[in-house]
């Protein structure tokens, strides 16, 4: 074993598990005073139900090898996944250091979906989703992508660290779950965000935790990982300067809350694209992660779909863009700038293919969960007058006008 990638994967691992309170802010400081503990528990109750999912069963289908499109029950409970040695994954640490790192993007996927169904989802059905959607969504796109034996993995698509998997999955499930639950009472064209600062602090925490997310999925302490960790920033950096400039354009006003999104949008597009990708590549990235998802927030106002907190455009969009610019910038004579369009190919294969899955599936899950007594996806109206946070938790975030 390579002790300072061990080293390495473990803090790796916890930057990207930081990610998940810094996502709790940022959602927090979007919605209404009255629904921020609601909105914050969504994320942080995914650390302790995924964490248990994965160790039971979910890495398992993820990550054991049962052929192309699902793993199988080889290492449930983490059985035979080797603290010291390496196996599966052929890295310089131990499986159960991989075990770990990926543990930590199942917890943080279906919080993203969350955004899309805020201030109105009921917490208890949430819990139960959790379980279903790891299980028959994450895990299944999980091994098709990053196993071995997945079916995309050996077409060739290059996702380095979760375009696919997380992001496009995340923005299309979000898509599933906002057109079922239905629109907010009174709510036309969003609310305002009560907590601004909560949303640059969430959005600076991600931006720190994702050096995790993406310079540690080579699973080394290497040059790929600096390489990895450049361009995560680079990309972040253009498209926060991209949406700042775009907002001033449309409103004379330079928005906190934009420069936020807009950073956040530039992390998704890097995502698949940073272990493939030069400088000049992640420029690119981030100015059209920038512009896509700053006019893919402008267009869904005008047909008044209610993802809550834009996780569609900034995560489905920009994963979506970052996953095809992947097949255009990748260096190494292989992407579409140098005149080969295979990867590109593959990497449309795996969006459309991740599109379809995701939703369907999320569809009939949350579907299911609708017409069981008892569950149902909607808190009932009183209780989304009143605020979740004191209909489903029994606390407030605030005491006087902050409630509001």
């Amino acid at each position: 074993m390579d002790s300072g990638s061990v080293a390495w994967m473990l803090v790796a691992s916890a930057l990207v598990l930081f990610m998940v309170p810094g996502l709790a802010f940022f959602y927090g400081g979007l919605v209404r005073g009255k629904n921020a503990i609601n909105t914050i528990m969504y994320s942080f109750v995914a650390m302790g139900v995924v964490s248990v999912v994965w160790v039971l069963w979910g890495y398992s289908l993820a990550f054991g090898e049962g052929g192309p499109f699902i793993g199988n029950f080889d290492f449930l409970g983490l059985k035979d996944v080797s603290a010291t040695g390496t196996d599966i994954h052929g890295a310089g640490v131990p499986d159960l250091g991989v075990a770990i790192f990926q543990m930590m993007f199942a917890i943080i996927t279906p919080a993203l979906i969350t955004g899309a169904i805020a201030e109105r989802f009921k917490f208890t059905t949430y819990l139960i989703f959790l379980v279903l959607w790891v299980t028959f969504v994450y895990a299944p796109i999980a091994h098709w992508v990053w196993a071995g034996d997945g079916w995309l993995f050996e077409l060739g698509t290059l996702d380095f660290a979760g375009g696919t998997v997380v992001h496009i999955n995340a923005g299309v499930a979000a898509v599933a779950a906002a057109w079922l639950v239905g629109k907010r009472r009174g709510v036309d064209r969003g609310v305002e965000p009560h907590n601004v600062p909560f949303v640059i602090l969430g959005a600076s925490i991600l931006w720190f935790g994702w050096f995790g997310f993406n310079a540690g999925s080579g699973l080394a302490s290497d040059g790929l990982a600096i390489s990895a960790f450049l361009v995560t920033n680079t990309a972040a950096a253009m498209a926060l300067v991209v949406w700042v400039i775009l907002g001033h354009i449309h409103t004379g006003k330079m928005s906190a809350v934009g420069a936020a999104t807009g950073a956040v949008a530039g992390l998704v597009a890097i995502t698949p694209a940073s272990g493939f990708v030069g400088p000049m590549g992640a420029i690119a990235i981030g100015l059209g992660a920038g512009v896509l998802t700053f006019y893919a927030v402008r267009i869904r106002h005008k047909f008044g779909f209610d993802d809550a907190l834009e996780v569609m455009a900034v995560h489905g969009i920009g994963g979506i863009w970052g996953a095809l610019a992947t097949g255009i910038f990748v260096v190494g004579g292989i992407g579409l700038i140098d005149g080969d369009a295979k990867v590109l190919g593959y990497n449309a294969v795996a969006v459309l293919s991740t599109i379809a899955y995701s939703f369907v599936v999320t569809f009939v899950i949350l579907k299911i969960l609708d017409v069981i007594p008892g569950l149902g996806l909607r808190a009932d109206d009183a209780a989304e007058d009143a605020g979740l946070d004191v209909s489903l938790h029994g606390e407030r975030a605030y005491v006087g006008d902050g409630a509001d």
